[in-house]
């Protein structure tokens, strides 16, 4: 790809629960660019929205949620440095971290407009695969430039999807891309026409995450963890991600580990400029390079310690945004066909995770290379028999071992006041799940992705001794207690003579919208008296599900466990005098 030599000052405005995304130019930096105007930061778990507006108050920012992550794009004033923000915000203990909203290109090599023959289907053992799955009842989620949808081969493939660049639902591919791109993963199979992608029977959510330029098509991490969280939250379980230098980014892995949280998988393409990376690897991800017929290296593929897999990326045959066919080279292609593979066996097994599926299909990949897993072609070159036959053999050992937690700080009998920074040291012999802390033997909040950390505000406690306790869980439902750890609460007390002022109460998670699998919903409240005096009530369609005392509430909603439709969710909240307020969200199951 050609470097990149333009960038967009781009200001985030919500749009039905999505970011839109306008286009008005600024010059780049040196190295690749970046968006003016904003930057992208994590709150930890259990920081709650007016706290978070208090850490970026310094800087005039904007938060804007990204769907139900704790993921915000900020908004900068016009003369604030993003860079500066950035480097200040990275050592606030209240975020897991800040980082600049990067510019990324599409992982293209060549597009060649001859015919060919889609050897790439043989080479993996698509046909044999077919034989058990084609893909029905999986969803793709295709982060790219749009996807033509009235494409012959595209068309029955398709499902609701959204512009998250433009924040509406225009689909049109601005750069032809993505076309090729949800061609290569999913155009229909078995209708005597055109081509067949290696899940023919899977659906294609289109998600348009780039802009187009003289350079070519050009995304966001901003655009890409926006698109994962909204593929998560509508019932996708691949997203397919064919751009580059994105492995890297805080954001993107952040988005990455919500996907997984709800069983589903992030795959993307290792790069095309023939080098190592450099990346470290993260398990969020499934990093695809490429390989040519002779199941050799591609020419251009990039390489690292990051990369998990292969999979064909040269000359591969599928659908164009004229409607019709063409080849195609480079990693972007290497992508979908493992989403594809990954779509044939979790069709075959939908029961399975998205770890479950990455690791079987690890296992079963043909070895290339050096023996075991390395920088070139990860595990090996995908193998769609090979993976289907383990994923429909598979019987998961019973798991009975609890994971470990323990609460690395505070320290125990420290003093502590305001907002209190919380650090877990979890680990499983399979993988944690999530990590609940516990204050006085109420739920505070809750963290699903590692490293675990948490933003206990203490004023909604009483002061003097206080007992924190973390509670690690496992897929399986095995739980592993910390240690309690006693800490002494010391904040400044208000008194107030005649107290008539009810108390706040917000529903920091989940907000409108969609939702799916877990959900950690955050309850947040305080008083003109002091939180510690507070009762806070959580009901979910009429019936209580949590309560505790304090200004902070955490539950694990399961949502698989009720029907699809609209769920109301009520927080209430007393204080001492008997003063209340309530609060109300409705989300969708779909």
């Amino acid at each position: 790809m050609k470097s990149i030599h333009t960038s967009l000052r781009i200001l985030p405005t919500l749009v039905t629960g999505a970011l839109a995304f306008g286009a008005a130019h600024a010059a780049p930096t040196q190295d690749g660019g970046y968006a003016r105007g904003r930057i992208l930061v994590e709150a930890r778990a259990g920081l709650s929205d007016a706290d978070l507006d208090r850490v970026l108050k310094e800087f005039g920012g904007k938060k804007h949620k990204i769907g139900q992550s704790r993921l915000h794009i900020v908004e900068l004033p016009a003369n604030a440095s993003e860079v500066a923000a950035v480097a200040r915000l990275a050592h606030r203990p209240e975020l897991k971290f800040a980082e600049l909203d990067r510019i990324v290109p599409a992982a293209l090599a060549v597009n060649d407009p001859y015919a060919g023959s889609e050897w790439h289907l043989a080479k993996i053992g698509a046909p044999t695969a077919w034989d058990s799955s084609l893909g029905r009842g999986v969803t793709i989620a295709v982060l790219d430039s749009g996807v033509n949808v009235n494409h012959p081969d595209l068309k029955d493939r398709m499902v609701p999807g959204y512009n998250i660049y433009s924040g509406n639902t225009d689909l049109t591919d601005i750069c032809g891309h993505g076309t090729a791109v949800a061609g290569t993963a999913a155009a229909t199979g078995n209708n005597a026409a055109g081509v067949a992608g290696v899940a023919g029977a899977a659906s294609i959510m289109p998600l348009r995450i780039a802009y187009s330029d003289s350079n070519g098509c050009h995304a966001y991490f901003s655009t890409i963890a926006s698109g994962i969280t909204y593929a998560a939250d509508h019932g996708a379980r691949i997203a397919n991600i064919s751009y580059t230098g994105i492995a890297g980014s805080s954001t993107v892995l952040s988005a990455a580990r919500y996907m997984k949280s709800k069983g589903g998988l992030v795959i993307v393409s290792a790069g095309n400029n023939n080098i190592d990376e450099n990346v470290t690897p993260d398990p969020a991800l499934v990093v695809v390079s490429a390989t040519d017929a002779n199941d050799a290296k591609a020419s251009f593929s990039s390489w690292g310690s990051f990369v998990t897999v292969s999979a064909p990326g040269t000359y591969i045959w599928t659908t164009d945004n004229s409607l019709g066919y063409s080849q195609w080279q480079g990693t972007s292609f290497s992508a979908p066909v493992t989403a594809g593979v990954a779509a044939l066996m979790m069709a075959a097994r939908p029961d399975l995770g998205g770890d479950q599926i990455a690791s079987l299909m690890y296992l079963s990949a043909v070895d290339l290379g050096a023996a075991g897993r390395d920088p070139v072609f990860g595990y090996g070159r995908v193998d769609a028999a090979a993976a289907l036959r383990a994923a429909v053999a598979y019987q998961a050992p019973v798991d009975t071992t609890a994971p470990v937690a323990a609460i690395a700080a505070p320290l125990a009998n420290s003093s502590v006041a305001g907002l209190v920074n919380v650090t877990v040291n979890a680990s499983d012999n399979v993988g944690v799940a999530r990590v609940d802390l516990l204050v006085n033997g109420t739920v505070v909040a809750t963290d699903a992705s590692a490293p675990y950390g948490f933003s206990w505000n203490s004023t909604g406690s009483a002061n003097g001794m206080a007992s924190l306790v973390a509670v690690a869980y496992d897929a399986a439902g095995n739980a592993g207690k910390s240690a309690a750890v006693a800490i002494n609460v010391a904040n400044t007390v208000t008194t107030v003579a005649k107290d008539t002022t009810p108390p706040t109460v917000a529903i920091g998670n989940p907000v409108a919208g969609t939702v799916s699998g877990n959900v950690a919903v955050s309850i947040n409240a305080a008083d003109n008296a002091g939180a510690a005096g507070i009762t806070t009530v959580l009901v979910i369609d009429g019936q209580t599900k949590a309560q505790g005392t304090g200004g902070s509430l955490g539950y694990n909603w399961n949502t698989r466990k009720v029907g699809a439709g609209q769920h109301t969710l009520t927080a209430t909240a007393r204080d001492a005098a008997g003063n209340t307020s309530t609060t109300s969200v409705i989300v969708t199951k779909k």
